[in-house]
C-alpha cells in the first residue's frame, strides 16, 4: 500500500512566513542600529581611538621615551632661523612635540654614537634627530672647524644627552699619552696627512667614548659619519633599539652593511631630504646578480661603490673594548663574537653634493699628483675626485661629477633596481622632512640662543668664529725625533699575549677581473 505525503497544515505555513518576515526586519534594524551608535559615539568625541590622537601629549599614550615640553608649541616664525631648518609652524607628525627627547632610564638597550666632525648645524641637527627617532640615546661628538664655533656649540650643548668635546691643547695631550701609540694595529696609519691622519684621530677619539659610553651605562655604540645614516630594516619596527634588542646576547659586535646614495642630479643641496636611490652592498646580492651587473654598476670608476664597501658596526659596551679603526670594534682580551645584518644597512651620502669635490680638496694639502694622493688617500676614487678638484676648471669639474657620480641615464637606473643593484630607500627621507616641518631645528637654535635670532646674524656668527676653542691637529700625538724613536722602539715590544688585530681600513667592494669581463663581452 502506497504512502502518499500530506500537504502542509495552513497553520505552519503562517508560522513560517513570520519567521521570515522577523529576519528579514531584523537584519535590516541590526546594520542601522550599528551606524546610528557609531554616529553618537564621534558625535560625542569619545571613544573613537583615532590613530593620530593616541600620541597627542594630552594622553598617556606617547611616543617611547617622550614627554610634553613647552617648547613644541614654540612658533617657527619666531625666528627666522626656522627658515633654514624647518617651514611650517604646525607639527606635522605629532610624536615630535618635546624635541629634547627624553629619553627613559628603563629603556633598553641604551645606545649612543660617537662622532669626530667639523660639519654645520643644517647637516648635524637632521642627521642626530634621525638617530633619535630610531633609538639613540646619548651623542659624543668630537668636533673642530665649524662645529666647534660658538654659536654651533652652544646650540649642541643645549641638547639633552649630547656630550660636546673640544680638540684642545689638554685633549690632544691626552690622547698623546694612549696605550694606542704604543700598540702595532693602528701603526700604519701614524704620522701620515689627509685621510689616515683623521683615520687615527676618530680612532683616538673612540677610545675616549668608549670611556664615556661606559660611565654613562650604555649597552652599544656606534661610531658614524654625519653623512651616514642607520637604516634598521628587518626589525619589527623602524627602530635601532629594537633591533639590537633581538640581538642574542653572546654577540659582541653587529656589521652594518653600507649603500652608496646615488644622485640623479648635481644640484642636490640637503641629501637627507632629496636623495632615495641608493647601491646596495655585495652582502646584500647574490654573487650572480653582483658579478653579473658589474660593468654597468661601476660606470668607469675604480670600484663598484666610490668609497668604502665594508660597512660600520655596532659594539656591546663591555670591560676591555677597543676601536679597530673607524669601521670595526674590537676586544683586548678575546676575538669579537660578531654578526652580520642581513637587511639593516648604514646609508652613506657620499660626495651627494657638488660641492664636495672641493670641500674634501680644501681639508687637504697634498699635491694633486697621483703619487703624492698616495701617501693622502686610501681609496682609488677619492684620489681622482681630489685630482680633479685641485686641476680642473668649474665647468670641467661639473662634467665630470656628472660623469662618474651623477646617475641620468634612466634606463640604466631602471634596469638597476629591477635587478635590485640600486634600491630606493623612502624612510629617512620622510622622518628628516617631517622633523624639518614640525619646526623642531628652528624651536633648538632659539631656545639656545635665548629668544629670537635671525638667519643672517646666526649665519654671520658662524662664519666670524675662528673657532678659539679648536687646536689645529695636523700631528697628533707628534713629538720629537726622539720620541718617535721611543714609541717604535714600545711598538716593537708589544706583548705577544695580547690580541691586536690590524685595523680595518675603509676597504672597496670585491672587483671584477678585467679579462672576465672581456670573455663575458
Amino acid at each position: 500500500m502506497a504512502l502518499r505525503a500530506q500537504p502542509p497544515s495552513s497553520g505552519a505555513a503562517a508560522n513560517h512566513q513570520h519567521f521570515i518576515t522577523k529576519l528579514l526586519l531584523l537584519l535590516t534594524l541590526l546594520p542601522l542600529s550599528l551606524a546610528l551608535f557609531a554616529f553618537l559615539l564621534q558625535w560625542r568625541g569619545g571613544a573613537v581611538d583615532d590613530p593620530i590622537s593616541r600620541w597627542s601629549p594630552d594622553e598617556s599614550h606617547k611616543f617611547p621615551g617622550m614627554d610634553s615640553s613647552p617648547l613644541a608649541t614654540h612658533s617657527a616664525s619666531s625666528s627666522d632661523c626656522s627658515t633654514l631648518l624647518g617651514h611650517t609652524n604646525a607639527a606635522s607628525l605629532p610624536y615630535f612635540k618635546d624635541w629634547k627627547f627624553k629619553f627613559d632610564s628603563d629603556l633598553k638597550p641604551k645606545i649612543c654614537v660617537t662622532t669626530s666632525t667639523s660639519a654645520s648645524l643644517e647637516q648635524i641637527l637632521p642627521w642626530m634627530f634621525y638617530h633619535k627617532v630610531i633609538g639613540v640615546s646619548t651623542f659624543f661628538l668630537f668636533v673642530e672647524g665649524k662645529a666647534a664655533s660658538p654659536a654651533v656649540s652652544k646650540v649642541l650643548e643645549s641638547i639633552p644627552g649630547v656630550k660636546v668635546i673640544y680638540r684642545t691643547k689638554e685633549l690632544e695631550e691626552q690622547q698623546a699619552k694612549s696605550r694606542i701609540w704604543n700598540e702595532t694595529w693602528l701603526s700604519s696609519f701614524f704620522y701620515k696627512p689627509c685621510n689616515y691622519e683623521l683615520f687615527v684621530k676618530q680612532s683616538l677619539n673612540m677610545e675616549m667614548a668608549i670611556v664615556m659610553a661606559r660611565d654613562a651605562s650604555m649597552d652599544w655604540i656606534l661610531h658614524l659619519d654625519t653623512d651616514e645614516l642607520i637604516h634598521p630594516a628587518g626589525a619589527r619596527e623602524y627602530s635601532l633599539r629594537q633591533l639590537l634588542l633581538d640581538v642574542p646576547g653572546n654577540v659582541d659586535m653587529v656589521i652594518f652593511p653600507n649603500y652608496e646614495s646615488s644622485v640623479e642630479r648635481d644640484d642636490i643641496k640637503e641629501p637627507f631630504t632629496e636623495v632615495s636611490m641608493f647601491k646596495k652592498n655585495y652582502d646584500h646580492l647574490t654573487k650572480d646578480t653582483y658579478f653579473g651587473m658589474y660593468k654597468e654598476s661601476t660606470r668607469g670608476n675604480p670600484n663598484y661603490f666610490l668609497t668604502y664597501g665594508n660597512g660600520k658596526s655596532a659594539a656591546r659596551v663591555q670591560e676591555h673594548l677597543r676601536p679597530n679603526g673607524a669601521h670595526r670594534w674590537h676586544n683586548y682580551m678575546k676575538t669579537p663574537n660578531e654578526i652580520k645584518l642581513e637587511e639593516a644597512a648604514v646609508l652613506h651620502y657620499t660626495y651627494a653634493k657638488f660641492s664636495d669635490l672641493t670641500s674634501r680638496r680644501d681639508r687637504c694639502g697634498c699635491k694633486p699628483t697621483k703619487e703624492d694622493v698616495k701617501r693622502c688617500f686610501m681609496l682609488e676614487f677619492d684620489r681622482a675626485a681630489f685630482i680633479i678638484a685641485s686641476t680642473a676648471t668649474q665647468e670641467e669639474m661639473l662634467n665630470w661629477y656628472h660623469e662618474h657620480v651623477v646617475w641620468t641615464d634612466r634606463t640604466v637606473n631602471l634596469k638597476l633596481l629591477r635587478k635590485g643593484i640600486l634600491t630606493r630607500i623612502y624612510a629617512p627621507m620622510t622622518i628628516i622632512q617631517g622633523l624639518r616641518e614640525s619646526g623642531i631645528f628652528g624651536s633648538i637654535i632659539a631656545s639656545a640662543q635665548g629668544g629670537t635670532l635671525s638667519k643672517d646674524k646666526f649665519l654671520a656668527s658662524i662664519d666670524s668664529s675662528n673657532s678659539s676653542r679648536s687646536v689645529s691637529s695636523r700631528k697628533i700625538g707628534s713629538k720629537s725625533r726622539e720620541s718617535h724613536a721611543t714609541a717604535r722602539k714600545a711598538l716593537e715590544i708589544t706583548s705577544s699575549h695580547t690580541l691586536h688585530e690590524a685595523a680595518v681600513p675603509p676597504l672597496s667592494p670585491p672587483v671584477v677581473d678585467e679579462e672576465e669581463l672581456m670573455i663575458e663581452a
